[in-house]
């Protein structure tokens, strides 16, 4: 290659063009490093420490000095709903959306920002206006999945039925929820007086559609189950014996693991159509296949009723040792109490019930214990002796102790919980009140799932 002397000249040209483009992009990182305020780094430096209230002054003394730091903005709005403090929060934000020169998608973050706090703040109204202006944005899913969680709250059920179906809409998923809307509008009208059976009967067809998707699976037993009883109140309603048998006997195959929720409305319909032998014997055959406190309560009241006191009590005893609880002792020492209160009342019938209990020697054991006294014992107490810790209770009173011993410690565990924050409650519910998740309450009680 032939040498040019032009090079010479060049060569140094481009270098030096270089080393000044260079000074130059460096004055400008240094000029614009210089108009940053000295508090914009102590808020870095602070959140780097994990300081987070020290890091809050530092950059709201920075958004004072420069109004137009937008992603400063938002920080400060994420970092004071963060920490509750949602009137400044609420603040910061509106600041942002009442700006004019504000870019669209800015103004679009900000009013979802607000939305948010509003809905944390616990303004509803104002929360559900809010969401309401970026439905037709990018913003539109998180937007009505938050309505939905709104309209829940106010118990505005066509509302919530209604932004299920446009979440539907926009995402391809399944919302377990529905149906529960649907069943929400039927007990409502069950509860109206008079009851309006035919919008309570068009609310559970609609919820029988709503369930159709999780038909079959696990998490779709809850709400099939609920329908199912809805039904049953209905055709109780409309005179329909039958028919509530039908639908509270279906409970038992569909969603058997929350038969304990109708064990004792089924034999009641039982009972009202003559047939409480039936339901008895079918009752029994679920608690062998699906044991549950409230099933073996029922059966054994049933038991102790239809069968006499033997019976009830050999079926006690296989059942507490098979399936040992606190719970189911003390509601049967509780049913045996208040029968014998019952007997004391109804002497044709008490003496029908002694003769029974004699019926078979007392054990030895039992006869060393109450040596001249087992004509006052009966044959119950005696069957209960075989499950209950070794003492020496041979009166009534003996059992009331007993039984109000053993209840205190009962107490805390005859309560439902939720599966996700913990909630406690006496009575079952579709929708936790503490966290309002749907379907998180086992049908059984805390002993039974510990």
């Amino acid at each position: 290659m032939d040498f040019e002397p032009w090079w010479l000249i060049f060569v140094p040209v481009v270098f030096a063009a270089g080393w000044i483009a260079a000074r130059v992009d460096v004055r400008q990182m240094l000029s614009e490093t210089r108009t940053l305020p000295n508090s914009y780094f102590k808020g870095l430096n602070f959140l780097l420490n994990e300081e987070p209230d020290r890091a809050i002054d530092a950059f709201v003394e920075v958004a004072k000095l420069d109004p137009e730091t937008t992603e400063l903005h938002f920080a400060l709005g994420s970092l004071f709903r963060r920490r509750g403090e949602m009137e400044r929060a609420i603040r910061v934000h509106q600041s942002l959306v009442s700006r004019a020169d504000l870019p669209q998608a800015d103004r679009e973050s900000a009013l979802h920002e607000l939305a948010q706090d509003f809905l944390k703040a616990g303004m509803l109204d104002r929360a559900e206006q809010t969401f309401e202006q970026v439905l037709d944005t990018r913003f539109a899913i998180p937007a009505v999945r938050a309505l939905i969680r709104i309209y829940e709250s106010e118990h505005d059920w066509p509302r919530a039925i209604e932004a299920v179906k446009r979440l539907r809409a926009m995402v391809d998923e399944p919302v377990p929820q529905l149906a529960h809307y649907q069943c929400e509008q039927a007990e409502a009208a069950l509860g109206a007086n008079p009851p309006d059976l035919t919008a309570a009967d068009q609310a559970l067809d609609a919820a029988d559609q709503a369930a159709v998707a999780l038909r079959g699976q696990p998490e779709g037993q809850a709400s099939e189950a609920r329908i199912a009883i809805l039904r049953a109140n209905l055709a109780r309603l409309s005179n329909n014996p039958e028919g509530e048998r039908a639908h509270l006997a279906s409970v038992l195959t569909i969603a058997p693991d929350y038969a304990s929720l109708v064990v004792s409305d089924l034999l009641e319909s039982y009972r009202s159509l003559g047939q409480e032998v039936e339901g008895l014997n079918v009752l029994r055959a679920h608690y062998a296949r699906y044991p549950a406190l409230d099933t073996f309560n029922v059966v054994f009241r049933e038991l102790r009723a239809q069968q006499g006191l033997q019976q009830a009590w050999v079926f006690a005893r296989e059942s507490l040792r098979a399936h040992p609880t606190l719970l189911g002792l003390d509601r049967v020492l509780e049913t045996e109490l208040a029968s014998r209160k019952n007997d004391e009342k109804t002497p044709g019938m008490a003496s029908e019930s002694q003769a029974d209990d004699h019926s078979e020697a007392q054990p030895e054991a039992l006869q060393r214990q109450h040596p001249g006294g087992l004509h006052a014992l009966a044959e119950g107490q005696a069957q209960a002796l075989a499950i209950l810790p070794p003492a020496e209770l041979a009166l009534d009173a003996d059992l009331s102790l007993l039984r109000s011993l053993i209840h205190k410690h009962t107490q805390r565990l005859d309560r439902y919980a939720c599966r996700v924050c913990g909630f406690e409650a006496r009575h079952f519910y579709w929708q936790c009140p503490g966290c309002n998740s749907w379907e998180t309450y086992e049908p059984r009680r805390l002993e039974e799932i510990k």
